[in-house]
């Protein structure tokens, strides 16, 4: 069955594009991000030499090189973004790798994979990418980004029209991420989230921000019709109510290998030589007992 098409993937590729140019305005939140993501890096011993960044908007590739990684390669589905990279760079969709398997032993995705409409597949094209033993990490907006937005919008669009549209996209729930991983077939799974504090002094800026970023509504079921200008008057003002305006940006952290026979792996079932009784101390009961020191 074919993934159902939540994002308007040509659409959010034009926006990409425009976006190229505005891009460095929001540098350093997209650098925080990334630094916090490639710390990940520091956790292991594993050297990589082949890197794959995807969507890092000119970001992620120099700080890559910069930890001493000779070969990056650049994806996103703008070539105006992947050209940011400056070095090697590939016009590309995360729903269709265009890389052969085992290109490279290490692939990076800093906030770039929560528009794709497919991820598991996404995922499993990411795994087939990865030589044995490489490491995948990447890093999603989670659940709770921009609600304070996304509840002005849909409160000033009742009260002027009458109704709501989505104008914010969903975001992926935490509990969902180490379970896709192991779909995928990465080893060794892990998921967590970090959060990135943001503020900003007023609503615009804001917008700007997520202009900027090539972050506009992309939501395949939006209203297509130019809104009414009353609309985003109300809704900024219900944003400002509160200032600075909070926008904490909640990151998904996802981490796994690509399997490889160096790897832990559990034990099998029965193997243990040691009892659990014997570790908690108790006395080790039949079925039926009635449980007892």
């Amino acid at each position: 069955m074919s993934a159902p098409e939540i994002f308007d993937r040509a659409l959010l590729a034009r926006r990409r594009d425009r976006a190229a140019g505005l891009v460095g305005h929001v540098a350093p939140i997209l650098e925080a991000a990334a630094e916090m993501l490639l710390d990940r890096l520091d956790d292991t011993t594993r050297r990589f030499t082949r890197a794959l960044e995807i969507g890092g908007r000119g970001v992620v590739a120099p700080l890559l090189r910069a930890r001493g990684i000779p070969l990056v390669v650049s994806m996103d589905l703008s070539p105006r973004m992947a050209a940011l990279n400056g070095g090697p760079a590939v016009t590309g969709d995360e729903e269709w790798l265009p890389f052969a398997p085992a290109s490279f032993d290490l692939v990076v995705a800093s906030l770039s994979l929560h528009t794709v409409n497919d991820l598991p597949g996404a995922l499993v094209q990411i795994r087939r990418a990865l030589a044995p033993d490489g490491l995948f990490i990447a890093s999603l907006p989670g659940l709770g980004t921009l609600q304070n937005l996304r509840e002005a919008l849909i409160g000033a669009e009742a009260e002027v029209s009458g109704g709501a549209s989505p104008r914010v996209a969903p975001f992926p729930e935490l509990r969902d991420m180490a379970a896709l991983l192991q779909r995928a077939g990465l080893a060794l799974p892990v998921a967590d989230v970090q959060e990135l504090p943001l503020a900003y002094r007023s609503a615009m800026g804001l917008v700007a921000d997520l202009r900027a970023a090539g972050e506009q509504n992309t939501v395949k079921a939006r209203d297509p019709r130019i809104p009414p200008r009353a609309l985003f008057a109300e809704a900024f003002a219900r944003l400002q109510a509160e200032t600075p305006i909070p926008a904490a940006l909640p990151l998904l952290m996802m981490t796994g290998w690509a399997p490889h026979e160096s790897q832990s792996q559990p034990a099998r079932p029965g193997s243990a030589d040691t009892r659990l009784a014997d570790v908690l101390g108790v006395r080790e009961q039949s079925t039926g007992e009635k449980a007892g020191r």
